[in-house]
């Protein structure tokens, strides 16, 4: 009779493994430290981004206009009685040219005083910055076009000149708006060079007063 044989040296054999069709558990995971800076980062850069587009997306209310307007009817708004108290009615008005741009308003007019043919003309130019400051530069300009009187109580620059006793001029800074009028003897003429007409003589030579006296006028006027 064939017997089992002996195991030799008391050896024990490990449990033999078990097939089975689910696959053993996969040890954790776990993020490594450089993934979570990199997503830190990316995160903030994008909600500073967003912030950025945000603040450039308000829009900039701009530098304070001081209550002067666009869209103005300058010959009407402008009175200038000052003037044609001592040039004569007020006889023909001519409206220039509006702009009307988001960085600048500009609009002018013209106007006669006395006899058509031979008195007076005057033209008025108002303008609103309404971005930029021209103030740093306004010195300069009048100084160039020579105006270069300085005028007090007018705004907070103005500069006078009086084209030679045959009119005058007066360049007006008050914060972003600026002023230009000018005041000069109309001469007209045929075709053969003969004036037309002779202007009643008026002495022009304090006529910077009815000038200012008008464009402070006329500033209380816009913001009104």
């Amino acid at each position: 009779m064939i017997s089992e044989p002996e195991l030799v040296g008391g050896v024990e054999f490990d449990d033999p493994e078990v097939l089975t069709d689910v696959p053993p558990p996969r040890p954790p995971r776990t993020r490594r430290p450089w993934l979570w800076a990199l997503g830190g980062a990316v995160l903030a850069s994008a909600l500073w981004g967003g912030g950025l587009y945000a603040y450039a997306q308000k829009k900039d209310p701009g530098p304070d206009l001081g209550g002067y307007p666009t869209g103005v009817k300058l010959c009407e708004k402008a009175k200038l009685k000052a003037l044609g108290g001592i040039l004569g009615k007020r006889s023909e008005d001519g409206i220039g040219p509006e702009m009307d741009d988001p960085a600048v308003y500009e609009t002018s007019c013209s106007m006669m005083y006395g006899d058509p043919d031979a008195g007076y003309s005057a033209t008025l130019t108002y303008t609103l910055h309404k971005v930029t400051d021209p103030g740093p530069e306004f010195a300069a300009r009048a100084k160039y076009y020579d105006v270069a009187t300085p005028i007090g109580g007018l705004g907070e620059q103005a500069f006078f000149d009086d084209r030679g006793g045959e009119g005058g001029q007066i360049r007006v800074l008050d914060g972003q708006a600026q002023f230009e009028l000018e005041v000069y003897r109309q001469y007209s003429t045929d075709e053969q060079g003969n004036p037309l007409g002779e202007a009643e003589p008026v002495d022009l030579s304090g006529i910077d007063v009815p000038m200012t006296q008008d464009l402070l006028a006329l500033m209380a006027a816009l913001r009104t």
